[in-house]
């Protein structure tokens, strides 16, 4: 771990940055952190805090606000790796954010870092419950059939998601690779499911048409275009790192959000129809 003295971190907070989208906050200093060990990227402009993807090239690529004050001379050995002029490494961050550059006050090696307990949420899993007689097998179905139920989910009025639950197919991933690979494919177990905002037994009726097996049509608010649209008009937002749907929502990722943002999208949208991810953090 590395922690910068007073008398840098003066000099530092003191110091003038470059535009990453973000404007300069007008209030106190917050002492934020990553949550997670996140990668430090210096191509040779200077390090930069990569908030968002990194590419897996070699070297990698990725970028983000710059770090002010950092020096590799100070980084503990083996901590980070180099190649082609280029030097990374993933590190625990902590210090604070002016809106364009990010002052690290403390620095921990990931390694040092213990890791988070394992999200077990399933997002994939089917909400409807199972049928009484037991959820219908598509014995004779193909990957061929499976492609033609979503994309025939994609032409209903008022089509809002889908996606697939393997659950019931007791195979691994490796082994449903392996099957495939070798000509035994096998979607007969697999569940495909489907959100509508209109009837769901006319949504069912229709896809039956081109599925046998497990299906579960559910209602939803919005429709999928609806969420799209949100999604695009939220492109130019400060600080923006990325954004997706799902589960009914537009999840949006921003450098930094103080709760400013996500009220703003509230107000706008609704609440709960946009979710603002901060990836920095106040410490706690």
């Amino acid at each position: 771990m590395r922690i910068l003295g007073p008398l840098l971190l003066l000099v530092l907070l003191t110091g003038c940055g470059t535009d990453t989208g973000q404007e300069p906050a007008d209030r106190p200093a917050t002492l934020l952190t990553t949550s997670h060990p996140v990668t430090v990227l210096d191509d040779g402009d200077g390090a930069e805090l990569c908030l968002g993807g990194v590419a897996e090239s070699l070297p990698p690529q990725c970028g983000g606000p710059r770090l002010l004050g950092w020096d590799w001379a100070d980084v503990e050995a083996g901590a980070y790796e180099q190649r082609s002029g280029v030097r990374w490494g993933d590190f625990l961050i902590e210090g604070t954010y002016d809106g364009r550059d990010f002052t690290p006050t403390t620095v921990t090696p990931a390694d040092e870092v213990e890791p988070p307990e394992p999200d077990d949420t399933d997002r994939f899993a089917t909400p409807c419950p199972e049928p009484g007689g037991g959820w219908p097998v598509a014995a004779s179905a193909t990957q061929q059939d499976l492609d033609q139920a979503f994309r025939r989910a994609a032409q209903l009025d008022g089509y809002a998601g889908s996606w697939l639950d393997t659950s019931r197919d007791g195979r691994t991933p490796e082994q449903v690779d392996q099957d495939a690979m070798a000509g035994r494919e096998d979607v007969s177990e697999w569940t495909v499911n489907v959100r509508v905002t209109g009837d769901p037994a006319a949504a069912e009726a229709e896809l039956r048409e081109v599925w046998d097996g497990g299906l579960c049509v559910t209602t939803a608010e919005h429709t999928e275009q609806e969420l799209r649209r949100i999604q695009d008009a939220l492109h130019d937002t400060p600080g923006f790192l990325s954004s997706g749907t799902g589960d009914q929502q537009v999840e949006l990722a921003v450098i930094y959000d103080d709760g400013e943002l996500q009220q703003r999208l509230d107000d706008e949208y609704g609440e709960g129809v946009v979710l603002v991810w901060s990836a920095l953090q106040p410490v706690e």
